[in-house]
């Protein structure tokens, strides 16, 4: 299984720029995830590997192989779109075997990838049926059957899951986490869906405006975020953000903002020793705060609540730290009244700090 490598990915239509001089690395066997908004360039940066898509500057590399020039057919790669892009006509074994009856295999060869493809997919009940009788779920695994049964070295799965409603989503999702486990190739995944990219990926690439803002393991971006963006694009609900101003009181190093100020313990002080002023941005998430009555002034935020959405074992409070929006997650058992002042403490560690001119993250 190969390495596949951009060297300075450069994608224009006419004068606009939309992918700016990209590099990455995916490794072998490697489940990588792009992620981002709409029209941040993932799914472009995905149709150029595939070859769907010309290069304008820059290389990818396969094996240290330049490819750009390939046609999609000699790159050994297989794709599957957001559509299905199934023939209405066939079954599902004929769907699944159409490359193959292309390249002329031997009739066993064929059935036999057949066979074992839709056993790793639990599609073998439904080989003879055509896509008009399938479920939404079952035609995106004919879909993924019929490039698994290429055996190519890459699969590219281009937004799979967004045509599915939320229960079939999560149901491929851990069917797609299970198959990955069989399966071991290089994957690309490309998704606009956060919570898919947390739960598949062994590296998340996150891409805004035509940049790779960060990479790494879902964990790193979860707890170590690059930047504003990152910090606020990944985890549900999202990161709560509240400007302060970093101020001296006497040996006390404080936070103040609207609402709210913090007495920084050292560590968190050695931190803000890194920021470009004295105006920053704190970042918090809903689930690192703590329903905390009795919290000292000094470690508390007081929250006036406006809504709480029940989901089941959780709820979410979105209110006000005075006049900033903030959410907060805790167990549905705890008793809210709306319009009420609750008070929350959150540890320093748990915080997130971003300097106001760059959003970059403070180390």
């Amino acid at each position: 299984m190969p390495n596949i490598k951009l060297d300075k990915l450069t994608k224009s239509y006419g004068n606009v720029e939309v992918l700016h001089a990209i590099d990455l690395e995916m490794q072998d066997a490697e489940f990588t995830v792009l992620v981002g908004p709409s029209g941040c360039g993932k799914s472009t940066t995905l149709r150029m590997i595939a070859g769907l898509e010309s290069v304008t500057d820059g290389e990818i590399y396969i094996d240290d192989k330049p490819v750009k020039h390939l046609e999609p057919k000699e790159r050994d790669l297989a794709m599957v779109f957001q559509d299905y892009a199934l023939y209405p006509h066939m079954n599902v074994a004929k769907n699944m075997s159409f490359a193959l009856r292309l390249e002329k295999r031997p009739k066993k060869e064929i059935e036999q990838k057949i066979n074992d493809v839709a056993e790793i997919l639990g599609l073998t009940d439904y080989l003879y049926r055509k896509p008009a009788e399938l479920s939404g779920g079952q035609r995106q695994r004919v879909a993924m059957g019929r490039a698994l049964t290429r055996d190519s070295s890459t699969f590219l799965f281009d937004e799979p899951l967004s045509n599915l409603d939320a229960k079939l989503r999560t149901q491929m999702r851990a069917e797609l986490a299970l198959m990955r486990q069989r399966v071991r190739k290089n994957m690309i995944y490309v998704t606009h869906d956060q919570i898919e990219a947390m739960t598949l990926a062994d590296r998340i690439v996150v891409m805004h405006g035509g940049h790779i803002q960060q990479q790494g393991t879902p964990e790193e971006l979860f707890k170590r975020p690059a930047n504003k963006f990152v910090a606020g694009f990944l985890g549900t609900p999202p990161m709560n953000f509240l400007s302060a101003m970093i101020e001296q009181n006497g040996e006390a190093t404080m936070l103040v903002g609207d609402g709210f100020r913090l007495r920084c313990d050292q560590p968190t002080v050695d931190r803000l020793a890194h920021a470009k002023s004295s105006n920053i941005v704190i970042g918090i998430r809903p689930c690192d705060l703590e329903f905390d009555p009795n919290a000292s002034d000094a470690n508390a935020f007081d929250i006036d609540v406006v809504l709480s959405e029940y989901i089941g074992a959780q709820s979410v409070l979105i209110g006000k730290c005075s006049e900033q929006e903030f959410m907060v997650e805790l167990k549905s058992d705890t008793p809210i009244a709306l319009g009420e002042r609750l008070r929350f403490s959150v540890q320093f560690s748990d915080m997130h700090f971003f300097n106001v001119d760059n959003d970059l993250a403070l180390a």
